[in-house]
This record gives C-alpha cells, structure tokens and sequence, in this order.
C-alpha cells in the first residue's frame, strides 16, 4: 500500500499561502463579524460556539467564497456577511454530527457535546443557523440566500441519508458517494456559488465555480476518509479509527467489503453492524484495506475529483486568484502524501 502520512502542519500550509494572502484583509472582517454575531445575553451561547470556533479550523470554505467573489470581479462589501455565513453554516453542522456521531473530540479538544451536553451542542446550532441565516438576509441578494438555503436542506437530507446507512455494509460506492455530495460536498458548492452569483456574473461562470466547489468538496471527504484509517490523531484532531468505531461505513469500507472474501465481509459485519469490536479489530480492518488496495484507491478517487474541480476553473483567465483556488485542490490532496 502507498504510505498514508499527512503533511507536516507547517508544509500544509504552505500549500494555501496565496490564498491565505489574498484573503487576509477579508477574513480580519469575516472573523470580527463571526465573534459580534456570536453574542448573547444566554451566556451558554457564546461559551459552546467559540470553544469550537475559535478551536484552529482553516476557515476553507468562508475564503473560498471571498476568493470566487474576487475571482469574478465583485466590487461591493455582500462577501464579507456571506463568508461568515457560510462558517456559521459549517459550524453548526459540526455542532450537530458530533452529537449525532457520538464523538468524543473535535479539532484535538474535547467535543462540545462532552462540555455541555447534547441538548445545548444541537440549539446552539440551531442558534448559528439563524444568525446565519439573517446575516444572509441583509446582503440582500435573494440570489445567494436562495443558494446557501438550499444548500442548508440538502445538507441536512445528507445527514439522515448517513444516518439511514448506518452500519449497512451493503452500502455502494454510489450511495456512499451521494451522501458526502449532500453532507459534505453542497457547502463547498454553495459557498462557491455565492461568489459569482452576488457578482452578478454569466451562469456559465456560476456553474464553473459551483462545480470546482462540488468537486472539491467531494475530493476534501475522501481524503479525511483515506486518513481516519491512515493519518495521526494530531492531524484529524480526532482519533485515528473513529469512523471505525463509530460503525460509520466510508469509502475505504465499502472498497474493502466489495473485495473481500466472504470471512472478512464477516468481520465488517461484526464489527460495524453488530458493534462488536475486540482487541486487534482495528489492526485487522487496517491489514485488510491494505491487502484490497482500499486506502490508496480512495486517494486516487480523491484525486479525479480534485482534477475535475482544477478542470471547471478553466474558464477564468489566468490571475492570483485562480492559482490560489488551484493551489487549494493540491492543499485538500496533499494531505494524505
């Protein structure tokens, strides 16, 4: 098997500096407005969402929406309460699957859920989606609120798609591939999307950007998958083989059950249907990917997508922001070298 190491945080980003530089100026703003908008007088409000918030996540998708708007030309300020959005969007989603997931961590620290409970981490999501949801409204764009509201239901049929195929080993690549579009996947898209669309841009270049985000988003989700079985806890900021125990069935599993012999479907069956996980299990799922190819066959999944989003920003002229959207195919891929 290709070894799968994550890069060194240092070297990663190294991998998005253009766009780290380009967005700066943006993303001060972004992030200013992300702690205004996080206030409350119920002071359980802002203690549950800025311990996950200000907790190191890379902000991807809020500076890919500044960097599609800069792409196609905006001139105004609309960017700025959409980017914020979009990371109140994510973030709440996050809230969310750690209480559905059961997880125990998230971004190295302990997971909200195991501070204060399930009940505060799902309405403090419910509180972000809303603050997100009127910070779109005064942008004003009925455009863009259409676009992120609809990516809001889609990713919430994602959920209980996951949640319906749960511990089903008889899961396709197909139907595990259409729950990371919807889960995963339509955020990065609709966080694209918006750029263009509030540029009042061509709806070829709307579905260009749309489709980078699409793709991207799909190659992003393969990698974590690829890395939850061969990457560091440092680096997933969870614990490496948490899909596994929490019987959660990706691409690396669904490889490995189409191809394996009938004892070693068996064992995934024990493992994640049943929840019967012994000693060593993990080991001998890790042997078992490696023996059928699963591991390295879900990063070159990863990247003929990431090739598929580098395709759908051909149509820009060449500029600094169209190497730093490519530049961040290579970051998402990189990972798992």
């Amino acid at each position: 098997m290709g070894v799968v190491i994550p890069l060194e945080e240092k070297s990663a980003e190294a991998g998005i500096a253009l766009l780290l530089g380009l967005v700066k100026a943006d993303m001060d703003r972004v992030n200013a407005m992300i702690l205004s908008r996080t206030g409350s007088d119920v002071t359980m409000i802002p203690e549950v969402a800025n311990h996950l918030i200000s907790s190191g996540g890379k902000r991807l998708r809020p500076m890919l929406t500044i960097a599609t708007a800069a792409l196609n030309n905006y001139k105004g300020e609309g960017q700025i309460k959409l980017a914020a959005s979009v990371e109140f969007m994510h973030t709440a989603t996050l809230l969310h699957d750690d209480v559905v997931d059961q997880s125990d961590m998230r971004r190295g620290k302990l997971a909200a859920r195991m501070l204060w409970g399930n009940e505060a981490s799902v309405l403090v999501g419910d509180f972000l989606l809303g603050q997100a949801f009127k910070m779109m409204v005064e942008v004003g764009s009925l455009t863009c609120l259409d676009i992120l509201s609809s990516a809001a239901a889609v990713i919430a049929e994602g959920e209980v798609m996951q949640l319906s195929a749960a511990k089903d080993t008889a899961t396709t690549e197909d139907a595990y591939l259409a729950v990371i579009r919807s889960k995963t996947a339509a955020l990065f898209a609709a966080a694209c999307e918006v750029g263009p669309a509030l540029a009042g841009q061509s709806r070829e270049h709307v579905e260009a950007c749309r489709s980078y985000g699409m793709n991207l988003g799909v190659a992003f989700q393969l990698i974590d998958d690829a890395l939850d079985y061969g990457g560091t806890s440092a680096k997933l900021g969870k614990n490496v083989g948490d899909d596994f125990r929490e019987g959660k069935i990706t691409l690396p599993v669904v490889l490995s059950f189409r191809r394996g012999s009938e004892e070693e479907r068996n064992f995934w069956r024990r493992t994640l249907e049943k929840g019967d996980i012994q000693d060593g299990d993990l080991e001998t799922a890790l042997a078992t990917m490696r023996k059928h190819r699963a591991l390295d066959d879900t990063v070159e999944r990863a990247k003929h997508y990431g090739a598929m989003a580098r395709d759908a920003l051909e149509i820009f002229p060449a500029s600094d922001w169209k190497q730093a959207m490519l530049d961040v195919v290579d970051f998402c891929i990189a990972r798992a070298h």
